[in-house]
């Protein structure tokens, strides 16, 4: 046991040196989330504008438990917003825990253990779209689809996939008929390592293009903006390569169709 555990904490030790080195390198050299065009904090309480979506991830947003619960604070927030506006919330909330203890998909549960399952934690994005599709039906959540879309950077498609982006966020703005779910490089948007991360998009202004994240990190006290051009980089990113060994490849998001 101990010549197989070995290995993995070798890799896993590798990663947080490598990780941590570029960490420092953009504080140092005021570079990346260190640099111009920082993310902006949102500081004032949300004001209710009658999107019953916004308004309702707003209020059911949490902070995840554990480094690696992100997809479950992400999606509990989702769940409780639409039992809410379907008129099926139950008088508490549902916890973080509850979603683990009911939806089995993707062995999400093992996933969040201190060990994960198989070695791995946290989700990738394929993965959390399975655990997205799950959780609306374990919930009986009435949707019209859930989409898994991976972030481009690709010269003949980024635009294309872009403008799509763009489309839906004014959509989820305007209409509130659709909720994103970003799988995005945290470092890219505040000085934080460059790892996998997932939250929720909040908000959209299609005057100026800034994306609102209500991130579940709790070492992020408030939700922050950034600009359209920096949320897609975030997405877009190819994540370091011994993440790939766990699954993770390039960021992108969930779009759910209500």
């Amino acid at each position: 046991m101990k010549n197989k555990e070995m290995p993995m904490k070798i890799l896993i030790y590798l990663m947080r040196s490598i990780l941590y080195l570029r960490y420092f390198f953009h504080k140092i050299t005021a570079t990346g989330s260190f640099g111009n065009n920082q993310a902006r904090l949102e500081t004032a309480l949300h004001k209710t504008r009658g999107n019953q979506v916004k308004d309702g991830l707003y209020r059911h947003h949490v902070k995840q438990f554990h480094e690696s619960s992100c997809s479950v604070a992400s999606v509990v927030c989702v769940v409780n917003t639409l039992l809410e506006i379907q008129g099926h919330l139950p008088p508490k909330p549902l916890t973080q825990q509850d979603l683990l203890d009911k939806i089995t998909a993707a062995h999400w549960k093992e996933r969040m253990g201190p060990d994960g399952y198989q070695g791995r934690r946290g989700l990738p994005l394929e993965v959390l779209g399975h655990v997205v599709e799950a959780s609306l039906a374990g919930f009986s959540i009435a949707h019209q689809g859930v989409e898994v879309v991976q972030a481009t950077r690709d010269p003949g498609k980024i635009k294309a996939c872009r403008q799509t982006l763009w489309s839906r966020l004014k959509r989820f703005e305007n209409r509130g008929d659709s909720i994103i779910i970003a799988h995005f490089d945290q470092g890219t948007l505040v000085p934080d390592l460059n790892i996998p991360h997932i939250s929720p998009v909040g908000a959209f202004d299609p005057d100026t293009g800034d994306v609102t994240l209500l991130d579940v990190d709790s070492s992020q006290p408030h939700p922050y903006t950034v600009s359209f051009n920096r949320f897609y980089q975030a997405i877009s990113t190819n994540y370091l390569h011994l993440f790939h060994m766990f699954g993770y490849g390039r960021g992108g998001y969930i779009y759910i169709r209500l």
